[in-house]
């Protein structure tokens, strides 16, 4: 008699920071990895492991930046969607061709019924240092990160549902860097202890 195996869930960050301890001690029923920095890096890595590790789900972690008050340091959201985004495309210095993808919706439902606002997230091809751009982007997502639509191509092309919950650690402008800097893994852990209050690596 063959016996049966239960896939398991798998936990993603851009590096181990984010990770607040995790990947040392994964929660019952889940695996740990890391993306790597860059949409493109995040893209083949997550490809690499759900190939590796069939698994029944995965959640992103990690830190962005807020474009303006919606958000404020230290809060937590979870992605409605990853939007890939340039503003030398909305500022007609460049175009997408029209059957490019450039959005993918998160698919993991009620999974992540956690009392964070559901939002959009942008991700350019590098970091928004203008006050202005941000405010140009703010009209598009609410948050800023690097990894996410990799991530969630991914996962669209490999059938497996997929969702993100980032805490902010920085406002999008000038200061963001410093900003990020002092606050990532602050923030990283509070989100860790937030998702493990809610229940969400008890196993399903």
């Amino acid at each position: 008699m063959v016996a049966m195996t239960t896939r398991p869930s798998l936990l993603l960050a851009a590096f181990p920071p984010e990770l607040a301890g995790m990947d040392e001690r994964p929660p019952l029923g889940w695996r740990v990895g890391c993306t790597g920095v860059g949409a493109l890096t995040a893209a083949v890595a997550t490809a690499r492991l759900l190939t590796a590790l069939t698994p029944s789900r995965v959640l992103f972690v990690g830190t962005c930046g807020a474009y303006d008050d919606r958000l404020a340091v230290g809060d937590c959201l979870r992605a409605s969607d990853a939007l890939a985004i340039s503003l030398d495309v909305l500022e007609g210095r460049a175009y997408l061709p029209a059957s490019e993808v450039h959005r993918w919706p998160a698919t993991l439902g009620s999974v992540l019924a956690l009392p964070f606002p559901a939002l959009s997230v942008a991700v350019p091809p590098g970091i928004t240092r203008t006050r202005d751009g941000a405010q140009r982007l703010a009209a598009f997502a609410a948050a800023e990160h690097l990894e996410l639509t990799g991530v969630f191509a991914a996962c669209h092309e490999a059938g497996i549902p997929c969702g993100a919950a980032l805490a902010v650690a920085n406002q999008v402008g000038p200061e963001a860097h410093e900003q990020w800097r002092t606050n990532h893994e602050r923030v990283s852990r509070a989100l860790m202890d937030a998702l493990k209050a809610h229940g969400i690596f008890e196993s399903p």
